[in-house]
C-alpha cells in the first residue's frame, strides 16, 4: 500500500465512479470516495457499473467508504496526495468546495484535481491553499447514475489534466504533478488521460458544449437529440451562443477552430436523446453550475469588448431558474402573499 498513492475522491456520482474505478484498476492508487445519498446503497450493494470502457462490473466499491469529509488532523489520518473533486459546483450555494475540503488538505502536499466544468473555478482554491498545487481535469465521460449505485457509461472516457497555474509554486512542479496524475489515472490501460498544459485552451473548448448546448437544453427541455430536431433551434440559438465563446476564447488568447462547433453539437448521435447534466439538475429540482459554466465566460468576454447577446440572455433565464430552486429549498425569503381583491 505505501507505494500507491492515497487518494481522495469526493462526489461518486456518473463521473466520479469512473474516475474512481480508473484510480483503482490501475494498482497506483488507494481511493477513499465520499459518498452522499448513494452510500448506504454503495457500502451495502456496491456499485453496478454498465460502461463502454469496462464493460459490466458489478459490485465495484472503492477501497474505503465515507458518508464524511475526513479530517487528516483530528482523526490522525496518512495525508491525501490527492484530493479528486468530482462534485458540482455552485459557487452561488454554500458550503464551498474550499470550506468543503479544507479538512482533508495538507498544507504543501495534496494536490487538489478539480474535475469540474466552467473558468476560474481555481481562484478560491489558490486564495485558500496558496501553497498547495490545483490541477484541473477537463472530463468528457457521458458517464450518469441513473438509480441509486447503478452507473451507465457511454462515451470513452476523454480527460485532459493540466496545472492552474499558481504564482506561489514552481511551474515545474506544477507540470510534474499533472503528469503524475495521468500515469496513476491510466495505469489500468481502459482510458489514456492526457496531458494538457494549456488549461485555459481546454476550458473554453469544452464550453462551447457546456455553456451553450448543455445551458440551452436545459432551458427548453429538449435533450440533445430533439434540439437538433427542433425547428430553428440549432442556427438560431445554439450556434450564436458558440460563436460568441468562440469570440471570448479568442479575446483570452486561445483560438478554437471553427470545425468544433459542428463536432460539439454532433457529438451525441440524435437517436441517443442525451439530457446533458444541467438539464437533469434542473429537472430533478437541484441546483444547476449557471455561474462558472456561463457567468464567468460572460464575464471573461465582456471584460474584453466581447458582445455576447446570446449568452446574456441565457446567464439571465439561468440565475432565475437556480433563485426558484433557491425558493423552493426555503433558500430565500419572500413577502407573504396579500389580498388584492377589490373589497365592496
Amino acid at each position: 500500500m505505501q507505494d500507491k498513492a492515497n487518494i481522495l475522491l469526493i462526489g461518486c456520482g456518473g463521473i466520479g465512479t469512473i474516475a474512481a474505478l480508473n484510480l483503482e484498476i490501475g494498482g497506483k492508487a488507494t481511493v477513499t470516495a465520499v459518498l452522499r445519498s448513494n452510500y448506504e446503497h454503495v457500502k451495502a450493494h456496491g456499485f453496478s457499473i454498465r460502461s463502454i470502457d469496462h464493460g459490466e462490473v458489478k459490485g465495484f466499491r472503492p477501497s474505503i467508504l465515507r458518508n464524511t469529509i475526513p479530517d487528516v488532523e483530528k482523526e490522525d489520518l496518512p495525508p491525501y496526495r490527492y484530493i479528486v473533486v468530482t462534485t458540482k459546483n455552485y459557487p452561488d450555494v454554500p458550503p464551498t468546495v474550499a470550506d468543503i475540503i479544507r479538512p482533508a488538505v495538507t498544507r504543501g502536499y495534496t494536490r487538489i484535481a478539480l474535475v469540474q466544468n466552467g473558468l476560474n473555478i481555481e481562484k478560491p482554491l489558490i486564495e485558500a491553499f496558496p501553497e498547495n498545487i490545483i490541477l484541473s481535469g477537463v472530463s468528457f465521460c457521458g458517464s450518469h447514475q441513473v438509480s441509486l449505485g447503478e452507473i451507465v457509461h457511454e462515451d470513452d472516457d476523454e480527460v485532459y489534466v493540466g496545472a492552474f497555474r499558481n504564482p506561489n509554486l514552481n511551474p515545474d512542479d506544477e507540470d510534474a504533478a499533472a503528469k503524475e496524475y495521468c500515469e496513476i489515472y491510466g495505469a489500468g490501460g481502459k482510458c489514456s488521460p492526457q496531458f494538457n498544459p494549456n488549461v485555459g485552451f481546454s476550458r473554453w473548448r469544452k464550453l462551447l458544449y457546456n455553456a451553450c448546448l448543455n445551458s440551452i437544453c436545459a432551458i427548453t427541455d429538449l435533450d440533445t437529440g430533439r434540439i437538433q430536431l427542433a425547428d430553428g433551434a440549432i442556427d438560431n440559438l445554439v450556434r450564436p451562443a458558440m460563436e460568441e465563446i468562440r469570440a471570448g476564447a479568442k479575446a483570452c488568447g486561445h483560438d478554437l477552430p471553427p470545425e468544433l462547433v459542428d463536432f460539439m453539437i454532433k457529438m451525441d448521435p440524435i437517436t441517443m436523446y442525451n439530457p446533458p447534466s444541467m438539464q437533469v439538475d434542473i429537472r430533478n429540482g437541484r441546483f444547476c453550475e449557471y455561474e462558472n459554466i456561463v457567468g464567468e465566460a460572460l464575464k471573461e468576454g465582456k471584460a474584453r469588448g466581447v458582445p455576447m447577446p446570446t449568452l446574456t440572455v441565457l446567464y439571465g433565464i439561468l440565475k432565475a431558474i437556480q433563485w426558484r430552486t433557491k425558493e423552493r429549498k426555503g433558500l430565500v425569503e419572500i413577502p407573504e402573499p396579500e389580498d388584492h381583491t377589490v373589497k365592496k
